[in-house]
């Protein structure tokens, strides 16, 4: 069990630090007050018994406090404790301290003063539970600039707990909430009064189901139990599914349920209505409006930017510029790390002597992993855009823009999150489909969140179109419109996957989006790199394991039989041909050097194809052939299907293999635009790297998303579908693009 939310032994309760959870709705301004807090000093972990991350990191309160240091834990955001999705379980379970978990010392809710009519909702609830809470109050200054003030004395004697206006990002209000939440650890929650008015029906209803709660679930607290029966009441069946509470009361809330529904009561109204009831006698005074609200710049902004033709107009714009800067403005850093590769090859060559041990370090582990490596810069400004999008509130936007396409193929709202994280890794967006309640969403948005580009697509990518348009070539804009028009290829296939499979294998209607738009604001630089560094640590980290795992094995696979039977006396003709140039007989042109390299790389190419991969790659050539991959690039695809960057690596494998006397060291990049066939053409055509970037694009190449497809459907029929449809997709669009590209008379 995590031992961030596990519970605490008498014994380790003294050298344990109190925790403290921070909860509220999405967009509140949760996770920057958390990192305010914590000095970014954060650690990221997965709550007991669900795939959802938690980030749990110490917070310092005020010197001479009777507790000066919490352990702060960053709850899912969620806007009620119905625990309808895995998120919403996880908040109910730890504030409540539902078993196997124990109670916090005290809950931090996050409310955001500007929608404080709806954030009260979730508020109202952790205070039904009679835990230590204290409301943090976030864009208050929003708040203010439009007009109206707070009243924090009014939210404090009637919600019965301290109220602070906080300003996460310029530290406001920060050093009054450590002394708010320290008194509150001190002297313990506040006994008041249950707050929503309740119908005599409604009361009866709720002492029946909390008298099934024995103490060890409710503490042997009357108040706590009947909150925990009001959650029961409202939530049975997701009670029973998380196994949160005692059978007896969710048997006695289903009796409950059935006897008010036969005499005509409606229990889900009358409990949300009682808390609503409440929010609507006392917003008014909480949020005294001093004139009338007007349209805001950000009504004005929205207005432009969710417009159904503008808004997808000014995406592609912004999309298109952020893939241009990956080439412009990485490509002086790749020719830094490139130069390092380089050298480190150049110094290891000189240490060692010609062997087997050379060869493996020069030609596999280091042209193999540095030629992955070297896309490190393009993947840090990936995130680092992507970050500034999103802190800024413009991804908020593109999700709802979205969202008018994604219901049209039968998805789901909430699909387009997983889908978005998807751009960063598959994994996590099949992971993240839990936040959806009906099995039907999940599945369906498992099946398409693979065809996202993902960052392993992207050193793909990158040196693909490096080869077909290099930066200096004078082809403005060229990279990032391939790279973007590749990122909108993969949206629409995956739209029109959704649409088939959601209505056929699981034909159903999607529920509509329900989210919160964040206001617009300045990025916080901090939060942006530290997302930055994160991605740029788990990218280095497969480079150091997966892709090196891999590429030692193919390194192995190209390099033996290291003494294969050979058609021609290579070392007849390197003589011969020495021979011919001091007797002076031998023929201008060509000149000695350039006939030795021919003769070099003639030996070179026929080792490969004598080699364990070259076979493998000849033995696929009938099924790929068709698609323009030659032998050599069908090596790179099958062991690209443990890892897509793979790829990368063996073409640095490929093409590094035998050139010890090369001094100039060219990058693969440059190497593979230079490939040529034995006819002279061209190995990767501008046809070829389309049909390539458009298999990569469609196939499902990820022996880790298929695992976490497998866990989270429950078994193997899902993955397997969807590697079977994902890959007869790649090969049937790979073959129609290459072939056609043939008939319109593309190089």
């Amino acid at each position: 069990m995590n031992a961030a939310l596990a519970p605490q032994s008498t014994a380790a309760t003294v050298a344990t630090p109190l925790r403290v959870v921070l909860a509220g709705n999405p967009n509140a301004g949760k996770s920057t007050l958390f990192n305010s807090l914590t000095g970014l000093r954060a650690k990221v972990a997965n709550y007991p018994g669900v795939t959802v991350e938690i980030e749990t990191g110490p917070w310092q309160l005020p010197a001479g406090s009777a507790v000066e240091r919490v352990e702060l834990i960053d709850l899912p955001g969620c806007y009620s404790l119905s625990a309808l999705s895995a998120e919403e379980h996880v908040a109910i379970t730890a504030i409540a301290g539902l078993p196997p978990v124990s109670a916090p010392a005290a809950v931090v809710i996050v409310a955001d003063a500007t929608e404080l009519a709806r954030h009260l909702y979730l508020a109202l609830q952790i205070r039904e539970l009679d835990v230590p809470a204290v409301l943090a109050l976030t864009m208050v200054d929003a708040l203010e600039k439009g007009g109206a003030t707070l009243d924090l004395p009014a939210i404090e004697r009637e919600l019965g707990l301290p109220a602070v206006a906080v300003h996460g990002r310029s530290g406001r209000g920060l050093a009054e909430l450590g002394k708010a939440l320290a008194r509150v650890l001190a002297e313990g929650p506040c006994r008041r009064r249950e707050l929503a008015d309740e119908t005599p029906a409604l009361r009866a209803d709720l002492d029946a189901v909390a008298a099934e709660f024995a103490p060890s679930w409710s503490g042997g607290d009357a108040v706590r139990a009947r909150a925990l029966a009001r959650w029961t009441l409202l939530s049975a069946d997701e009670a029973e599914r998380h196994g949160a509470v005692p059978r007896a009361a969710i048997a006695t809330a289903r009796a409950r349920r059935d006897a008010a529904q036969a005499a005509g009561r409606d229990l889900d109204v009358e409990l949300v209505g009682a808390r609503y009831r409440w929010i609507d006698d006392h917003v008014a005074q909480f949020v005294p409006q001093r004139r009338p609200a007007s349209r805001t710049p950000t009504d004005r902004l929205d207005a432009v930017l969710l417009h159904p033709l503008l808004g997808f107009a000014i995406f592609a714009i912004v999309m298109t510029i952020v893939f241009q800067a990956l080439f412009v403005g990485a490509d002086p850093l790749i020719a830094i790390i490139e130069s390092g590769v380089a050298s480190a090859s150049s110094f290891v060559e000189g240490l060692l002597p010609e062997g087997l041990l050379r060869g493996f370090l020069v030609d596999g582990v280091i042209a193999g992993v540095g030629a992955v490596v070297v896309f490190l810069p393009q993947i840090l400004l990936m995130f680092l855009f992507l970050g500034l999008l999103e802190d800024s509130g413009y991804m908020a936007r593109v999700v709802v823009l979205m969202d008018r396409v994604m219901r049209s193929a039968g998805l789901h709202g909430r699909a387009f999150v997983p889908m978005l994280s998807a751009f960063a890794c598959a994994v996590p967006a099949v992971l993240a489909t839990r936040t959806m309640e009906r099995r039907r969403d999940r599945l369906l948005t498992m099946m398409v969140v693979p065809l996202m580009t993902c960052s392993a697509r992207l050193p793909v990518y990158g040196l693909l179109i490096a080869a077909l348009y290099p930066v200096d070539e004078g082809t403005p804009f060229a990279q990032g419109a391939l790279m973007a028009a590749m990122y909108v290829f993969s949206v629409l296939v995956a739209l029109l996957a959704a649409h088939v499979i959601g209505r056929t294998l699981l034909r159903g209607r999607p529920a509509p989006l329900v989210m919160q738009m964040p206001p617009y604001r300045r990025p916080q630089l901090r939060t942006v790199a530290r997302m930055m560094v994160q991605r740029a640590g788990v990218f280095v980290r497969d480079a150091g394991t997966v892709i090196l795992a891999c590429t030692v094995v193919l390194w192995f696979l190209l390099s033996f039989p290291s003494d294969p039977k050979l058609t021609r006396d290579y070392e007849g003709e390197r003589a011969a041909a020495k021979s011919g140039a001091i007797l002076g007989t031998l023929e201008e042109p060509p000149s000695l050097t350039e006939r030795l390299a021919t003769i070099d790389a003639a030996e070179r190419g026929e080792r490969m194809r004598s080699s364990y991969a070259g076979r493998l790659g000849h033995a696929l050539e009938p099924v790929l052939a068709p698609l323009g991959f030659d032998w050599q690039i069908n090596i790179g695809v099958l062991g690209a299907f443990a890892a897509r960057e793979v790829f990368v690596a063996t073409m640095g494998v490929v093409y590094g293999l035998g050139d010890v006397e090369d001094e100039t060291a060219t990058p693969l990049r440059d190497r593979i635009r230079a490939e040529r066939r034995a006819d002279g053409s061209r190995v990767f055509s501008p046809r070829t790297c389309l049909s390539l970037m458009i298999f990569f694009a469609l196939a499902c190449q990820c022996m880790s998303t298929l695992a976490a497809v497998k866990r989270e459907s429950g078994g193997w029929k899902w993955p397997l579908f969807l590697f079977a449809y994902m890959s007869g997709l790649a090969w049937l669009a790979s073959f129609a693009v290459y072939q056609l590209g043939g008939l319109v008379g593309l190089a």
